[in-house]
């Protein structure tokens, strides 16, 4: 058994080693000149940038290099990037170092550390294996006799009854088949999953010029204020400084940015944005509040018609984001699987936007992403790829004889 444990972590040992010195991999680089750490892309597949012929290509590659991509999930990020986190998780020849992980930036990475064998612990004596091995043998022995000492194969089956599977942690699930010919599980899905502390309330923004990005921040809390303020020896108004709202301020243009009529533009277009927008997170959704002169035209993805949807000065704030809607969207996904629900909303200051036109050819786009939205989607995300992950161990059982019951019990909340 230990023998091969070993063989096997060896071999993802030697498949990410090759792989992070090939180079070839997008963000899949060594993280100390020693190499004896790594950084993985870590990109959420929700996220409105995911390049998944970039992001997803090392967990593609190693889907690939198991043989997991002729079972029906041939063009499913999200699952490839389970089985390979799967895999680094359970090998004792990785560690993950969280304190040098980066995962609120725009191309987010994990970092693994590569276990010395001195550190793994994998030896278990042969004899007493040899010895749990025997006294295994002898007790099915024993009970493999019919009445008139004929040998009947024994069918073992564990059923696990009323297991409440945590949707934040589904993707750890591990079945050790061996011997087991029938499998039963009772998965109880919660209707609504639970907010995780600390991701409630809070806005993550990025702000593009020209398609570049030229800011990003985190504001905890249920408001935030977007706003240029003037680099001019002009104070800003009293209004302004005495909001109680957390502010983003508009940066002046950087001078990396190609210089000609669009970057004057942009120059021109700034002053307008004094008093900015204001977002606020409600029990029903999130609510968009327009102050500033320059017109805001807004897109989402609980739009119901094609129109332009501009955000009016001084009247009432606009739903932008719609909770009760992101719930159903994720309730339906959890169930039916399919698009995972959005969780962003963008914003155009000064120029029309619709949905089918490009972002990336406006003068100023805000992008807000809800980070507690994007974590209930990550989980119900991690729920499907360890349902796929039994459904494959199913057809991998002798018998076929796997059996999913899965009870929708109401949340505690």
């Amino acid at each position: 058994m230990a023998a091969g444990r070993m063989r096997s972590t060896r071999r993802l040992r030697s498949w990410i080693v090759e792989q992070v010195s090939s180079g070839k991999y997008p963000g899949l680089v060594w993280d100390d000149d020693a190499k004896t750490m790594f950084r993985i892309p870590w990109k959420h597949a929700g996220k409105q940038d995911f390049r998944k012929d970039e992001d997803a290509a090392i967990f593609k590659a190693w889907a690939e290099f198991k043989g997991k991509l002729t079972d029906g999930r041939q063009d499913n990020p999200a699952s490839w990037k389970t089985r390979l986190r799967c895999a680094l998780n359970k090998s004792p020849e990785f560690k993950e170092v969280i304190e040098r992980a980066q995962l609120d930036i725009s191309e987010p990475y994990k970092v693994y550390r590569l276990v010395p064998f001195s550190e793994q612990g994998l030896v278990v004596p042969e004899k007493k294996h040899r010895e749990k091995a025997t006294r295994r043998s002898k007790r099915r022995s024993s009970h493999s006799e019919s009445n008139d000492g004929s040998h009947v194969k024994q069918v073992k089956t564990e059923e696990v009854t009323s297991q409440v599977v945590s949707l934040t942690s589904v993707d750890e699930i591990q079945l050790r088949t061996e011997d087991l010919d029938q499998v039963q599980l009772d998965v109880r899905i919660e209707e609504s999953v639970p907010v995780p502390a600390g991701v409630q309330d809070s806005f993550s923004v990025a702000v593009y010029y020209l398609g570049k990005e030229v800011l990003k921040r985190q504001i905890q809390g249920t408001d935030v204020r977007i706003i240029y303020l003037p680099s001019s020896p002009i104070p800003p108004t009293p209004a302004v400084l005495n909001s109680r709202f957390p502010r983003i301020p508009l940066p002046e243009p950087p001078s990396t940015l190609p210089a000609g009529p669009e970057l004057q533009a942009l120059f021109t277009l700034l002053p307008f944005m004094e008093k900015g927008v204001v977002l606020t997170s409600t029990p029903q959704g999130v609510y968009g509040k327009r102050f500033c002169q320059g017109r805001v035209f807004w897109t989402g993805p609980h739009t119901t018609t094609p129109r332009l949807h501009k955000m009016e000065r001084n009247t009432n704030p606009v739903l932008l984001f719609s909770k009760d809607t992101f719930k159903q969207q994720l309730d339906h996904f959890r169930s039916e699987g399919g698009d995972p629900p959005q969780c962003g909303i963008t914003l155009c200051f000064g120029e029309e936007l619709s949905n089918s036109e490009d972002p990336s050819e406006k003068l100023i786009i805000v992008q807000i992403t809800l980070p507690w939205a994007e974590q209930q989607v990550q989980n119900a995300q991690s729920f499907l790829e360890s349902i796929n992950i039994l459904q494959s161990l199913a057809s991998q059982s002798p018998l076929g004889e796997i059996t999913l019951n899965l009870v929708t019990v109401p949340s505690p909340t």
